[in-house]
């Protein structure tokens, strides 16, 4: 709890407070902020003297009132927002400067009499704050709050929304407001960027002083702007707002555009456009929204280019300005629409937005699906590239720009990580929160619409939103209006498509027809039981559709035929079904293959009517094989399979023969396990492992992997089973003996956690064959700081069971183990000399120094520690105890310098001291700086997708 501080310590007195407070208290039947702000901007603070009116609108006696204070999430690095930074990999807000954080500070609190009241922050909720009543307040009673208090403003480059360069600032939910209260209760949410605040509506009146040479944009109505001494002051207010926000900017940057409906201020950035094609795309859509949604309850909204920033239009985003398929116009107009909807939503629904999330995305996806079928129907997902001869073939280029939702969605189905949509929207992870779950809520809308024939849908979306201006509503008043307007029970929809991971798919089970009619009876294959149509189709044209409500297994469907050539399940892909490739029957008699094969260069697009192969030219490179031009042949789409195939024949240019490797898959997804993935593999190689000579391996495996009930957490669990069968041809350049032909099983378990702050992680090994048997044990620690220091630390310890090799080609390795079993990317994997056998890989001892006694055939014990001095320069230790034969056990030990330039990905190392002595000044010093380096694309890849899943 904090103390009140004496008034007298504050910037602005009392008296000051109430000579700028120029409103005269009204009636009003909601909460009422009066708040007098002073921009500082060399401090970036803004200074608050705020008279909040709160209202108990509940049958409930209050005690405490609870009031957001979100811009207080950015007080430190443990916060809810911090950790989920760290959660998603973001190292920024970590690693800032403490003035670039935000907090609220100096919070002084007194009743109308003057009395102060104590305050309080649950150690769970640091950005809510709960003020305790002297006296009780009753339903329908009026209670005065006096507040000071100072905003610290945060830099803009955590979450697009603070301070920026020259002054200017973009800001939301910067100041204290009451948390909506149901369920005989206040929400107490943190603020975790997710923009769901939990506001109560409230009317405000706001006086704000700004330096003079900048301009403040906002969604509240201005009365008056004065100035004086190189200072403005605003006079604002606005009516029934959940919330409100400020822009300051250089002049010029946010424009106005006003017509009958409303009066819109935007920067939303394309100077490909005049103001006068600008302002013609933003009338047509805020006529659209208006007609489909209903009149905006206020005579301003604000967009900015933060807001779109934050939510864009994923696929769009990611086009630079030169390469972009699409016309400016239609650029610049979804991204407005989006933008504007979500705005439009967010600033008047009424909803739960953390816990009812799914019906702002819904209605906005919805809405924008219904937008591109009414102005752009022939648009493609890849814009004028579809208009290529050359890529025609290819769905991705040929998909209708809608269908890319589905397809989105679909992404994570396929992978198993898909969520409820109406799942809290802050323990979704990121794909689904951003794009998976708002897609797949819009696609059920027009699903549901689709099944109740265009009509009920969009009333019902108007009706809600009339509704939710007027008070304070919930998904089940949506669910009310759906059914009493339909006269249908949909039951089914909100518990198997809005509240369930229940995954859709249904295929035809048996077929006959004649020339005028056909029969068939469908199969549920997941026992989800959802309507779903039926097409026939000729030529590409639809000639009937029909829904069937239920799926039952022995009824048999009959319809005419109408001259169709195949009858298809869920054709348009209405249903989010998760599997169309298994969905149409031809009826033009008995084919050996029902889907034909269709060949892409490069990935492609699932195909539901083809099966793919895929033909990719490769270049890979090793030592002994040198660059490896090929081509490589699989069945792999955008979207997870059953069942894949991936052969890669390549032509070794240094021994101009064929090499190459290939690998068979097949998944097994279980939907409510733990164990949500088993994968087995029938992998091989064929490469050279030494100048003259070839390996084969062959790997059955199987694969386990676990993921706890929570997406969120990034703990990942996984048990691998395998036998590695290798054949090694003879070499002269290789002496090891008996080393030829061998087999391993080899059995893993890993446990591993990582987030920016914190990475620890355990893998278990073991190892038998004819001549040795292996038990190893790894773990990994990593830490960052509040102080910005990162320590490092690796501990293994391995022994030999039994071992009856002549070689040490099975030893532990201390600094470069043979890799054996043939998993790590050596360049030159028998190099004992040279730049290729500098390489290390994090295995066995991970020694820098390559002491006299490199091998351990008996057993092995290391550590491995490092910390940063500067930045991505580190310092490191390494110690170790070996023990081989016939011999004692030996401590050896080194250290250096390491640059850590992308952990695990490209690192060196420049040894300094170690059992050798010092390194350094050394003769042919340069052969004992050590590096790894990773050049798998799909390995280096996963550095930038890691935070999405």
């Amino acid at each position: 709890m904090l103390a009140p501080k004496n008034l007298n310590n504050r910037t602005l007195s009392l008296k000051l407070f109430w000579s700028m407070l120029l409103l005269s208290v009204t009636s009003f039947s909601q909460h009422h902020s009066k708040l007098v702000a002073e921009y500082n901007e060399e401090k970036k603070t803004i200074t608050v003297m705020q008279e909040l009116t709160f209202f108990n609108q509940t049958n409930d006696t209050l005690s405490a009132i609870v009031l957001n204070d979100w811009n207080n999430a950015y007080s430190s690095k443990n916060t809810p927002l911090a950790r989920r930074f760290s959660d998603e990999f973001e190292r920024g807000f970590h690693l800032a400067k403490g003035e670039e954080r935000g907090n609220t500070s100096n919070i002084t609190i007194l009743n109308e009499t003057n009395m102060f009241l104590t305050w309080e922050r649950d150690e769970n909720y640091p950005d809510v704050i709960q003020v305790r009543l002297r006296n009780k307040l009753l339903p329908n009673e009026k209670r005065v709050l006096k507040l000071t208090y100072i905003v610290k403003l945060p830099s803009n480059q955590f979450t697009k929304y603070g301070y920026g360069e020259n002054g200017k600032f973009n800001v939301k939910e910067w100041y204290l407001t009451p948390s909506r209260y149901e369920n005989h209760g206040f929400v107490k949410q943190n603020n975790v960027d997710l923009d769901d605040d939990a506001n109560a509506l409230s009317d405000f009146d706001v006086v704000i002083k700004t330096p003079s040479n900048l301009f403040l944009s906002t969604d509240l109505d201005e009365i008056s702007v004065t100035e004086n001494h190189n200072q403005k002051t605003y006079q604002l207010s606005g009516k029934k707002r959940l919330n409100f926000s400020l822009y300051l900017d250089e002049k010029g940057e946010f424009l106005s555009f006003k017509n009958s409906n409303i009066e819109v201020i935007t920067n939303l950035k394309d100077t490909r456009l005049n103001d006068i094609q600008r302002a013609i795309v933003i009338d047509k859509i805020v006529n659209y929204v208006t007609e489909n949604l209903g009149q905006y309850p206020h005579k301003k909204i604000t967009l900015s280019q933060a807001d779109y920033e934050k939510n864009p239009f994923y696929g769009l985003n990611q086009l630079p300005n030169f390469i972009s398929p699409f016309p400016d116009e239609f650029i610049y107009e979804i991204k407005f629409l989006k933008t504007y909807l979500n705005n439009y939503l967010h600033s008047t629904l009424q909803l739960n937005k953390r816990n009812e999330n799914w019906i702002y995305d819904g209605i906005q996806v919805y809405l924008m699906m219904k937008y591109i079928e009414e102005f752009h129907p022939d648009s493609k997902m890849m814009g004028n590239v579809s208009k290529l001869k050359l890529l025609r073939g290819y769905n991705l280029v040929s998909l209708d720009f809608n269908g890319q939702y589905s397809y989105f969605y679909m992404l994570m189905a396929r992978k198993n990580l898909d969520q409820p949509l109406g799942n809290p929207k802050n323990t979704l992870i990121k794909f689904n929160e951003k794009i998976a779950s708002k897609y797949r809520a819009g696609l059920s809308l027009k699903y549901l619409d689709s099944y109740l024939n265009h009509t009920i849908v969009p009333e019902s979306i108007k009706e809600f939103y009339e509704r939710n201006k007027k008070q304070q509503t919930s998904e089940s008043d949506f669910e009310n209006i759906l059914k009493l307007k339909s006269g249908k029970k949909l039951d089914w929809f909100f518990d198997k498509i809005i509240n369930s991971r229940d995954i859709i798919d249904y295929k035809f089970n048996s077929i006959s027809k004649t020339k005028d009619s056909v029969s068939f009876t469908i199969k549920n294959k997941t026992e989800t039981n959802v309507p779903i149509p039926v097409y026939g189709i000729k030529d590409k044209e639809i000639v009937f559709k029909h829904w069937i409500d239920s799926v039952t297994k022995d009824s048999v469907y009959t319809f005419p035929r109408n001259n169709a050539e195949k009858i298809v399940i869920n054709y348009e892909n209405i249903v989010p079904e998760f599997n169309l490739r298994n969905n149409w029957q031809s009826l033009r008699g008995f084919r050996l293959n029902n889907r034909p094969i269709k060949f892409n260069f490069f990935k492609d697009l699932e195909d539901p009517f083809y099966n793919q192969i895929i033909y990719v030219p490769t270049l890979e490179y090793n030592l002994y094989d040198g660059f490896q031009p090929g081509m490589r042949f699989h069945n792999k789409t955008i979207l997870d399979k059953p069942f894949i195939f991936d052969l890669n024949p390549t032509f070794s240019t240094k021994t101009k023969n064929i090499s190459g490797k290939g690998a068979f898959y097949v998944n097994q997804y279980n939907r409510d396990s733990k164990l949500y993935n088993i994968r087995y593999i029938m992998g091989g190689h064929y490469l050279h492992y030494a100048p003259d000579a070839y390996y084969t391996k062959l790997n059955p495996t199987v694969s386990m992997r676990f993921r706890p009930a929570n997406l969120r957490d990034n703990r990942k669990e996984s048990i691998q089973i395998k036998e590695i069968i290798v054949n090694r041809e003879k070499s002269a350049f290789i002496t090891d003996e008996n080393t030829e032909s061998y087999q391993v099983f080899n059995a893993k378990y890993y446990n591993g956690k990582t987030e920016v702050t914190n990475h620890f992680n355990f893998l278990g090994d073991v190892q038998v064959s004819k001549t040795f048997g292996k038990l190893s044990a790894e773990m990994q620690y990593r830490r960052l700081f509040d102080n910005n220091r990162q320590v490092n630390l690796r501990f293994f310890a391995g022994t030999f069971v039994y071992n009856n090799t002549i070689s040490n080609y099975f030893d532990f390795g201390l600094d470069r183990p043979s890799d054996y079993l043939f998993e790590s990317d050596y360049l030159g994997r028998s190099e004992t000399k040279g730049l290729f056998s500098q390489q290390i890989i994090v295995m066995d001892g991970f020694f820098k120094s390559k002491l006299d006694t490199r091998f351990a055939n008996q057993w092995m014990t290391t550590t491995n520690a490092s910390t940063n001095i500067w930045n991505w320069i580190e310092v490191y230790g390494d110690l170790g105890v070996i023990k081989n034969k016939n011999t004692d056990a030996k401590f050896v030990y080194d250290s250096g310098v390491r640059l850590n330039l992308v952990t695990d990905y490209f690192e060196l190392y420049f040894p300094v001291y170690s059992s050798n002595g010092w390194e350094i000044g050394q003769q042919n010093y340069g052969e004992r700086i050590r590096f790894i380096v990773t050049f798998n694309p799909e390995t280096l890849i996963s550095l930038f997708t890691r935070k999405w899943f």
